[in-house]
């Protein structure tokens, strides 16, 4: 008999070599326990390949380390190969409100055999690269993918706090499962189920603890100091860090039973702030 929900984790930006190998080696320590046996795996790659863009092979790795969807950001691009394999990939979306043409696509219906699942990727506006407006265009692409089925994850993109929560309200009135803030690389404390969907404003990073946001402390440093733009590096240390969000969602309704937050430094897990829906 199939369960009756689903368990989804999300993991929030990952951020060079240190977070890919993070990533890769929670999956495979996990892999073997029913409390962390997850239906569906997403991971925002923006920042995967030395901190800007996505390679083809960081892609494949990603496939292989068992992520299921891919999402992402503004960086996306930065690694120009990525216009050569996009548009080939089944696991790699983009976000929506680039202009019409743009290369890849903005959400995907994902088939897992007992269940299906979709998932947008959308870009905030509020100091962000100006973007197609994202409120209508969501909402038309929720109706379609509800068509196919009622579980429905977004990534939401975005360096405003008050716009991610804006946004965020206005997709649980839509009937999204869950809805996850990226970018900004600091895990809140926010999680929450709003109208049925599990919510958080930013689901923080994968990487070197030992850095700003993933990155080297001296540049960053030195950028502030200075203000003259310089290269950054990815922050290499002994610690690494997960950030992710797990997400019980019921899979007939669509609907978000519970949320938890994960932080992992290194192999020492601590989770905390879990949230259920109120009876």
């Amino acid at each position: 008999m199939n369960k009756e929900t689903i368990k989804i984790i999300f993991f929030g930006d990952v951020v060079g070599k240190p977070g890919r190998n993070a990533v890769r080696d929670f999956l495979l320590k996990n892999q073997n326990d029913i409390s962390k046996n997850y239906d569906f795996v997403i991971a925002n790659i923006e920042n995967a390949s030395h901190g800007f863009g996505l390679t083809e092979k960081n892609h494949n790795d990603f496939i292989e380390f068992g992520v299921n969807c891919m999402t992402c950001g503004n960086h996306i691009w930065d690694k120009k190969e990525i216009y050569n394999y996009i548009d080939k990939s089944e696991n790699l979306i983009r976000p929506i409100n680039y202009p019409k043409g743009t290369k890849g696509v903005g959400s995907r219906i994902f088939d897992m055999g007992d269940f299906k699942i979709g998932v947008i990727n959308v870009l905030g506006r509020v100091f962000m690269t100006l973007v197609d407006s994202p409120w209508e265009m969501v909402a038309q692409e929720v109706k379609k993918i509800q068509e196919t089925t009622p579980i429905i994850i977004i990534d939401f993109h975005a360096e405003a706090t008050a716009e991610k929560i804006c946004f965020g309200r206005y997709c649980s009135e839509l009937g999204i499962s869950a809805f996850f803030g990226t970018h900004t690389h600091v895990q809140t404390a926010d999680e929450s189920i709003i109208n049925g969907m599990g919510y958080i404003t930013d689901a923080g990073f994968c990487g070197a603890s030992d850095g700003v946001i993933g990155m080297e402390y001296s540049t960053s440093l030195s950028r502030f100091l200075t203000s003259i733009p310089e290269r950054y590096e990815v922050a290499e240390g002994n610690t690494t860090q997960i950030n992710a969000v797990e997400v019980e969602i019921e899979k007939a309704t669509g609907k978000a039973l519970a949320i938890k937050r994960i932080i992992c430094n290194s192999n020492n897990i601590v989770e905390e702030g879990q949230s259920e829906e109120e009876n």
